[in-house]
């Protein structure tokens, strides 16, 4: 991480992100198709660092032995935050204080290894505590309905922010960016000023406003939070916490910071798929689904959950007519141990039925397939496909409707 930013050259091109939400139950893709990449807090501090916005002195530490020897480094009270790709590591027990050495060594032998979401702690942050006075949010992310980047900031720092949105939304102040002129100092200062109140502190909290607006361009973040952003009783503001997520679009600008990638099992299939040419975003249901086009994808899956079901996946196969992709989207579907039912939904365009359902009976020959798969075709050469699918074991059907109730009633 010490040489993370060697050789990086940072501009400060603003990137049109394409990318398509899904704000239905189902993880709303929040996920984002264009999927986001993740990095640990201690690096998205040394990411804030570069662009001046103050954070405490941290310590990056793998062993117990490391932390004792940072609290001796230390002014007496350390804190140790366990650094995983995932939120709630408080409420897990993943951050803890420490006044003493015997303290630290019990607080880090509590925290490496533990399981945090289903990830284990490999890694710890320790910092010199600090006398906290307030604490406030500020956060930056795409807005698809203004299309610009909206700033939110609230007095309601060190919670989960979507909690502040769900019990008090009057709490948070939002504020659209206009791309073409970035935050003005004027538009800086007047936000600061409603969030901090004190004309001194608004000051300085603009500064910070302007500077993580300026990260969050040029390093062509989806996400940006400091929560929470802490007053202490000195007067000063630093960010004791940082999380930066990436648009996976924007990264060949960024080799150094898409070497950071910490790649999850799920990623790893949806990284592998993207190489196969196919869009792919694991789920948690049990219908796993093919389809060809974005569109289609999602409405697909709108059309599952409106009849009770669970789409297990977001499957786009693209505009290929090469049955081999089908033969590989057959593979990434069956390799998830939760679905139950293979629910296939082509409008055949560029995309020919007929060679859909070769890779399908392909696939059928390679593939050990023990659960039903229903199958819509329609569109150019639907005819063909289905008589080449004639005598198979898929279940044919000629609408999405029918394809959807089948796949369901078939769970």
């Amino acid at each position: 991480m010490v040489a993370l930013f060697i050789g990086l050259n940072v501009s400060r091109t603003a990137f049109s992100k394409s990318v398509y939400h899904l704000s239905i139950e189902y993880k709303s893709i929040g996920k984002e198709s264009a999927k986001k990449m993740k990095i640990h807090e201690y690096q998205a501090k040394e990411i804030f660092k570069f662009f001046g916005i103050p954070i405490p002195g941290n310590t990056v530490c793998a062993t117990v032995e490391e932390v004792v020897e940072a609290y001796r480094s230390s002014n007496g009270l350390i804190a140790i935050k366990a650094q995983v790709l995932v939120g709630g590591r408080g409420k897990a027990g993943g951050v803890k204080l420490a006044k003493n050495i015997d303290e630290a060594r019990d607080a880090a032998e509590a925290i490496f290894g533990m399981q945090i979401k289903g990830l284990t702690v490999e890694k710890v942050l320790v910092y010199n505590a600090l006398d906290i006075d307030k604490e406030f949010y500020i956060g930056l992310t795409n807005d698809r309905n203004t299309k610009s980047v909206m700033l939110m900031v609230s007095a309601e720092g060190g919670i989960e922010i979507e909690q502040v949105a769900k019990k008090s939304p009057e709490k948070i102040i939002k504020f659209s960016i206009d791309p073409r002129f970035g935050l003005m100092d004027f538009q800086a200062r007047n936000i600061a000023l409603k969030l901090f109140g004190d004309i001194k502190i608004a000051r300085k909290g603009a500064e910070i406003l302007k500077k993580l607006y300026r990260c969050y361009v040029d390093m062509d973040s989806s996400l940006t939070e400091i929560n929470p952003l802490v007053l202490t009783s000195e007067g000063e503001l630093v960010a004791l916490d940082a999380k930066m997520n990436f648009d996976d679009n924007a990264l060949y600008r960024h080799p150094d910071i898409e070497a950071l990638r910490e790649v999850t099992p799920d990623e790893e299939e949806e990284i592998e798929a993207k190489r196969k040419g196919l869009s792919f975003i694991k789920l948690d249901g049990e219908i796993g689904c093919m389809v060809n086009g974005a569109g289609l994808a999602m409405a697909t899956m709108d059309l599952i959950k409106l009849y009770g079901g669970n789409p297990a996946n977001f499957l786009d196969i693209g505009g290929s007519s090469n049955p081999e992709k089908i033969v590989e989207a057959m593979r990434i579907l069956l390799s998830d141990d939760n679905v139950k039912v293979v629910m296939i939904n082509i409008f055949g365009g560029i995309t020919r039925c007929d060679d859909v359902a070769r890779g399908l009976l392909e696939a059928l020959k390679r593939i050990s397939i023990t659960v039903p798969i229903v199958i819509r075709l329609t569109g150019t050469n639907a005819k063909e496909g289905k008589e080449i699918l004639a005598g198979s074991d898929l279940i044919n059907v000629d609408s999405m409707g029918e394809a959807a109730r089948k796949a369901i009633s078939l769970v």
